[in-house]
C-alpha cells in the first residue's frame, strides 16, 4: 500500500530543492503542500505538471496508484 511517505519521497527526489508536506492515511487519498523555489513565475497549472511529473517518474500515476491528490503549491 502507497503511504504519504512514499509520495514525499518521490516528490523530493524527482523534484530537486522541492519540500513537500503529504497527509493520507488510506493509501490512495492523498493531500499535499509542495514547495519549491522552481515554482517562482509558474502559474498553478505549471506548478501542479511539475509535481505530477515527479511523480510519474517515481512510477506513482493518477487515476492508479493514486486515486486523489489535493495539491497546493507555491514557490520557496
Amino acid at each position: 500500500m502507497l503511504t504519504a511517505t512514499d509520495l514525499k519521497t518521490a516528490i523530493e527526489t524527482h523534484l530537486t530543492d522541492a519540500h513537500a508536506q503529504v497527509l493520507g492515511d488510506d493509501g490512495v487519498h492523498f493531500e499535499a503542500l509542495v514547495t519549491c523555489p522552481h515554482f517562482a513565475g509558474l502559474g498553478m497549472l505549471k506548478q501542479h505538471q511539475q509535481v505530477y511529473g515527479a511523480l510519474a517518474a517515481a512510477g506513482l500515476r493518477m487515476g492508479q496508484e493514486i486515486h486523489a491528490l489535493a495539491l497546493k503549491t507555491n514557490a520557496a
